[in-house]
């Protein structure tokens, strides 16, 4: 049966004008990067923030960017310097071959450090920073580290700044209750999406997208609602109940490297 369905997803690859990814945390598992799923996987991954009591809802939140900055730059700094140093598993070159664009709630970057140039990131860039206040709408990148205590998750020494007013920086992510967050950049990247995939029959291949927070879901299902090829890959949830979806329970490198070998 699983046979059956890579043959079927590797004829809608085959068969389309374009392929889309649609991807959500689950595809960063085989570069070795965390599962934040549920509050336990991120304390697993964090166990400081448990002995805090803090789940990962309440770190990734803007609030902490004013009441205790060194608190919320422990975690993103920590992040950041993770995301730097994961090298993106091959899957990711599959996709390549394939000439995929990119859609993600992923801020991590791995798909531009695995060569993509289209990616659009729905909740921003950690690789990206913007005024805490804001006091302009500038982003840029971010060419600083932030020291951090791996035992209290603090940053250590001085936080980055903003180079209009000086006060503090922060990414350029979409946190939770966030209505600091300056957009334009994501916007821009969503609207040069939605135009490149007009008039075109895609295949759109989800990867690693729950439903606790369906962002991904939504997209992928409706830029595949005109030709129904979805390609749903997920361990948890990889259900399609719609069209002529095809469903991957497997991990995204497993699947992408059985993809693969469909469409050489």
């Amino acid at each position: 049966m699983i046979e059956e369905a890579y043959d079927r997803a590797a004829e809608l690859i085959a068969g389309a004008d374009a392929v889309l990814v649609c991807a959500g945390a689950g595809i960063g598992v085989d570069s070795g990067l965390p599962d934040f799923r549920g509050t336990e996987g991120f304390w697993r991954a964090y166990p400081p923030y448990e002995r805090l009591g803090l789940k990962f809802e309440e770190i990734a939140d803007p609030v902490h960017f004013a009441d205790d900055p060194a608190l919320a730059w422990g975690f993103y700094g920590h992040r950041l310097r993770l995301y730097r140093e994961t090298v993106p598993h091959e899957g990711f070159a599959v996709l390549r071959s394939w000439g995929a664009r990119v859609f993600t709630s992923n801020v991590d970057g791995q798909f531009q450090k695995a060569g993509f140039a289209d990616v659009a990131e729905v909740h921003g860039s950690i690789h990206h920073a913007q005024c805490v206040e804001p006091c302009t709408d500038e982003i840029w990148e971010c060419s600083f580290d932030v020291e951090v205590d791996p035992e209290s998750m603090r940053a250590v020494g001085p936080l980055p700044s903003c180079p209009s007013c000086g006060g503090l920086a922060r990414p350029n992510i979409l946190m939770f209750g966030d209505w600091g967050w300056v957009p334009h950049r994501s916007r821009r990247q969503l609207d040069e999406l939605t135009e490149w995939r007009r008039s075109k029959r895609l295949a759109v291949i989800e990867i690693g997208a729950g439903t606790a927070v369906p962002t991904v879901r939504r997209q992928a299902e409706l830029a595949s609602a005109a030709s129904g090829a979805l390609i749903r890959i997920n361990t948890r949830e990889p259900d399609v109940r719609h069209g002529r979806g095809v469903s991957l329970p497997a991990g995204a490198l497993e699947a992408l490297t059985a993809l693969a070998r469909r469409t050489a």
